[in-house]
C-alpha cells in the first residue's frame, strides 16, 4: 500500500465515510433536541423517501442556526460593571435603574441598552485659563470687585458624579453647566468683596464661598455633580497696573512685618522690665524691713544703755567713748606715739609696724629705727591701750560738768 494512501476502513477493510450519513444523524441530533421527530426512512430507491430526508435535513438546520442565534443574542446582554462605575440600563431609549459593579446581564439590544458611567473620576473645570495659567482667558477672568477695582482671577473646579442617570438625561452639555455656575458663582463673590481682601487675606473664603455657592447652582439644575475642589490658582491686578499694584502689596507686607517685628521686641522688653521693677520693689521692701529692723534695734539699745546712765553716768560716759573710738579707729590704719619723752621720730616705718602687728602677739610692739635714725627711738602703744592722755582729758570733761 502506498504511503499516502488513506487508511479508511483498514480494519474490517471499510471505504470512506459516508457524508450523508454523518448529515443525518447530526440533524436526528438537533431534531431531537429541538423537540422533533424524525420520519421513518422510506423503502430503499422509493422517490418519496429521499423527499422526506432532504425536508428533514433542511428544517433540521434552520432550527439549529435559529437557537444559535438566539443563543447568541442571549449571551450579548451580559456585561460587568467595574469597581468606581455604574451602569445606567436604557430600555427603549427610556431609563430603568442604575446597576452596581459586579456582572450583569440586560434584555440584549435593541430592546435594552446599558450606559456605564465612571463615578470615581475627578473631572477638572478651568476657569480664567486653558492648560497653562499664561494661557489666560480675558473674557473668564477679568472681574469687578465691590470697590469697582478690576482683578485678574484663575482658579480650577475639580467636581466628580454623584448621579449619573441626572447627568445622562437632564442636562444636555453638563461639563459647560459646570464651567458656567463656576463663573457665575465667582463674579458673585468677588462682586461682593473688596479688592484687597480678594488679593490677600480672603482667597481661601472665597474658594468655600465659590464652592457652596456652585454645589447650589448644579443641584437646583439637578446636574448629578459634586463639587470636591475649587483651587485658586492666581488672583492679581491687571497687567497693565501690575507693577502699581505689586508696590502696595510689597507695601502691606512691610507694614506686617513692622507691626511683628514690633510685637516681638514689646514681648521680649515688657517681661524683663516687669522683672525689674519686681526686682526693685523687692529690694525697697528689704531696705526698708532692713532699716526699720536696724532702728528698733538702735532703739532699743539706746533704752538699754539710758537704763544704765542713770545707775553709772561716769563709767557709761567712758565706756561709751571707748567703744566709739574702737569704732571709728577700727577701719583706719594707725600708730600711737608717745610725745612726752620730749624726743622726735624722724622715721616711721607704717607698713613693717602693720606687718609686724599683725603677726605679733604681744601687747607691745618695738620698732628699730638705726637705719634712718640710729640717735633716736620711739616706743608705739598698740591701738587695744589706750593713751593716759585721753583718760585724763575725760577725766577733766567729767570734772567739768
Amino acid at each position: 500500500m502506498p504511503p499516502n494512501e488513506p487508511q479508511w476502513g483498514k480494519k474490517n477493510n471499510e471505504g470512506p465515510p459516508d457524508l450523508d450519513e454523518i448529515l443525518r444523524k447530526l440533524q436526528q441530533k438537533i431534531s431531537g433536541l429541538l423537540g422533533f421527530r424524525p420520519r421513518p426512512a422510506g423503502p430503499p430507491g422509493g422517490g418519496g423517501g429521499g423527499g422526506n430526508n432532504v425536508g428533514n435535513a433542511v428544517g433540521g438546520g434552520m432550527a439549529f442556526v435559529i437557537f444559535l442565534i438566539v443563543a447568541v443574542w442571549l449571551a450579548s446582554g451580559f456585561y460587568i460593571v467595574d469597581e468606581g462605575r455604574r451602569g445606567v440600563v436604557l430600555r427603549l431609549g427610556k431609563y430603568v435603574e442604575t446597576t452596581q459593579p459586579g456582572p450583569r446581564w440586560h434584555i440584549p439590544y435593541p430592546i435594552e441598552t446599558v450606559e456605564v458611567v465612571n463615578v470615581s473620576q475627578v473631572r477638572t473645570v478651568e476657569v480664567g485659563y486653558r492648560g497653562n495659567p499664561k494661557n489666560k482667558q480675558p473674557q473668564e477672568a477679568l472681574m469687578l470687585t465691590d470697590d469697582e477695582n478690576i482683578v485678574d482671577i484663575q482658579f480650577a473646579v475639580q467636581y466628580t458624579l454623584k448621579s449619573p442617570e441626572d447627568y445622562l438625561f437632564k442636562n444636555r452639555n453638563p461639563d459647560d453647566n459646570v464651567l458656567q455656575a463656576a463663573e457665575t458663582a465667582i463674579r458673585e463673590v468677588v462682586g461682593k468683596s473688596p479688592m484687597d481682601f480678594v488679593l490677600s487675606k480672603g482667597r481661601s473664603e472665597i474658594s468655600a464661598r465659590v464652592k457652596k455657592l456652585m454645589q447650589e447652582i448644579l443641584d437646583k439644575y439637578e446636574t448629578g455633580i459634586n463639587v470636591t475642589t475649587v483651587n485658586l490658582q492666581s488672583a492679581s491686578a491687571p497687567e497693565q497696573v501690575l507693577p502699581a499694584f505689586e508696590d502696595v502689596v510689597r507695601a502691606q507686607q512691610d507694614r506686617e512685618r513692622f507691626k511683628n517685628e514690633g510685637q516681638a521686641y514689646a514681648n521680649d522688653v515688657v517681661p524683663k522690665a516687669q522683672g525689674i521693677r519686681s526686682r526693685l520693689i523687692e529690694e525697697a521692701n528689704g531696705y526698708k524691713q532692713s532699716v526699720v529692723a536696724t532702728a528698733q534695734g538702735d532703739a532699743a539699745r539706746f533704752r538699754s544703755i539710758l537704763a544704765e546712765y542713770e545707775r553709772a553716768p561716769q563709767v557709761t560716759r567712758e565706756r561709751i567713748y571707748l567703744d566709739t573710738l574702737q569704732q571709728v579707729l577700727s577701719a583706719t590704719s594707725k600708730v600711737i606715739v608717745d610725745q612726752k619723752g620730749g624726743q622726735n621720730l624722724l622715721y616711721l616705718p607704717l607698713d613693717r609696724i602693720m606687718q609686724m602687728a599683725t603677726q605679733s602677739q604681744a601687747g607691745t610692739v618695738t620698732i628699730d629705727t638705726s637705719r634712718a635714725a640710729p640717735e633716736t627711738t620711739q616706743p608705739v602703744v598698740p591701738d587695744n591701750i589706750p593713751s593716759r592722755r585721753d583718760s585724763l582729758r575725760s577725766r577733766e570733761r567729767e570734772t567739768g560738768r
